[in-house]
Order: C-alpha cells, then sequence, then structure tokens
C-alpha cells in the first residue's frame, strides 16, 4: 500500500468523524465531509449544505458498521434523496482502534480501524478513469423469490447474505438491495444466492 498512489475520487464522501476523515486521506483524494458524529442531528446548516451538494453530485456514504453508524445512515437518508447517495459498507470487524484503550460499545472496528487495502478496495470502483458503475439489475421481486423477504428466515437469511458479500448484518432489506446493486453483478448475486440456499431450509413464505 505504502508505494500506492491514492485514488482520485470525484464524488465527495460523508463519514462520521475526523478520524475516519483522516483514514481516508492517506487512502484517496478527493472532498471528504464529516457528520461530526450524532452532531449532524441539530447541524441544520450542514444538513442544507448536504442537499444542495446533493443536486449536484451524487454523495458517497461510508459509516461504520456498528448501531451508531446506522443510526446516523439512517438519519443521513432522510435529509438526502435517497437516489442522491451511493451507500458503502465496512465489514463488522471485532478489535481496538490504535489510539484507544478500550473497545466500541459493542467491540467493532469503525472506519478508522479499517486496513488501507480494504479501503482502497472499497473506493477503486470510484476511482477516476475507471469504467462507470452500472447498478445491477436486481430488484425486490428477486429478493423475494430468494427469500431475502417475505419468510420466516428472510432476516437471517439477509443477515448471513449480507455477511458473505462483506456488509455488516442488520440491514433491512432496502439498504441491502442498494448495497447488492452496487457490488454484485447478476451473477455475482446468483452465485452468492445459490450459496446461501445451500445453507438454509426451502423458504416458508409469512401467511397474510
Amino acid at each position: 500500500m505504502k508505494n500506492e498512489t491514492k485514488l482520485t475520487v470525484a464524488y465527495p464522501v460523508i463519514v462520521e468523524g475526523k478520524y475516519d476523515k483522516l483514514r481516508l486521506e492517506s487512502v484517496i483524494s478527493g472532498t471528504i465531509l464529516t457528520t461530526e458524529g450524532f452532531g449532524i442531528f441539530k447541524k441544520t446548516e450542514k444538513q442544507a449544505f448536504f442537499r444542495a451538494l446533493a443536486k449536484k453530485t451524487p454523495l458517497i456514504i461510508l459509516t461504520d458498521s456498528d448501531g451508531a453508524g446506522k443510526v446516523i445512515r439512517g438519519y443521513l437518508s432522510s435529509v438526502i434523496p435517497p437516489d442522491r447517495l451511493i451507500p458503502l459498507y465496512v465489514p463488522r470487524i471485532h478489535g481496538v482502534e490504535k489510539r484507544k484503550t478500550t473497545p466500541s460499545a459493542e467491540g467493532v472496528l469503525g472506519v478508522e480501524g479499517m486496513e488501507r487495502d480494504l479501503l482502497r478496495r472499497l473506493f477503486f470502483p470510484f476511482a477516476e478513469g475507471k469504467e462507470p458503475i452500472q447498478r445491477a439489475e436486481i430488484t425486490k421481486t428477486d429478493f423475494y423469490l430468494d427469500g431475502l423477504t417475505g419468510g420466516t428466515e428472510s432476516r437471517s437469511r439477509r443477515d448471513t447474505f449480507a455477511e458473505s458479500l462483506g456488509l455488516p448484518p442488520g440491514m433491512t432489506p432496502g439498504a441491502l438491495l442498494a448495497a447488492v446493486r452496487i457490488i454484485c453483478t447478476k451473477e455475482e448475486y446468483k452465485a452468492a444466492v445459490d450459496k446461501l440456499k445451500a445453507e438454509f431450509t426451502p423458504v416458508k413464505k409469512e401467511q397474510p
């Protein structure tokens, strides 16, 4: 990683805090903004800025994989039109960041604790000079037919499916679908689903 040049990312990136920003600055060149943690809830000027920016360009959002990160991500999705957000996710990895002496409440690493190679792979598809990201044609109907929604075990299936793709568990169907459309081709999606089906019993649909 030391000898690799930074990736130039044209889209602005939103992360939670200054240490997340510092970590990304070692991997990418571009505009990196912070929510100041939960501060975004009260900072109406920053909310307005994000909305105005989203009218000009899509925004990449990358929060921690813990509960707090999920809340912040959900709030941003209510402030900024979801179709203007590009959601990226770090895996749920247990550990403690180097600057801390104790783990977080959930004992998982935040964006600041991710390996640079992992972050580089995450942002590589969005680097300037790469082919534009083409969203895979994966639909809500696909999720339903493949047991990721509408079934008695759908939540467990989604968690297992998400983790197989390096995504955190506990994602809503909509959030998971948005992420899968970005990181998977249709073929990769089908391969992951086939593997999932081998681990679970046939889908039992919920009674109306």
